[in-house]
């Protein structure tokens, strides 16, 4: 039981540290301090967490990581609206 609570401590803290980068963007409609690789990168281990905690059946795992993939889906798809910026 007590591993659960610091799993659903640490599943909270990791999630909700979205929240402002995706309140800014959806705010600014900007991204341009976020590397679209990491985004990626960061995407498909979220993925990954999430179908290790099916095979775990750690609903945990499955419901923090799931969360962090839709918040971190909002900046790709700021992302990938951002037009480039003009090089002078």
């Amino acid at each position: 039981m007590f591993e659960t609570i610091i799993g659903g401590l640490a599943a909270f803290c990791t999630t909700i540290s979205y929240v402002p980068q995706v309140k800014k963007a959806w705010e600014t409609h900007e991204t341009g301090d976020i590397s679209m690789k990491m985004l990626l990168l960061l995407s498909a281990g979220l993925a990954l967490w999430i179908v290790y905690g099916f095979m775990r059946s750690d609903w945990v795992i499955i419901v923090a990581n799931g969360l962090s993939l839709a918040m971190l889906s909002n900046l790709v798809w700021f992302k990938m609206r951002e037009k480039p910026a003009k090089k002078s």
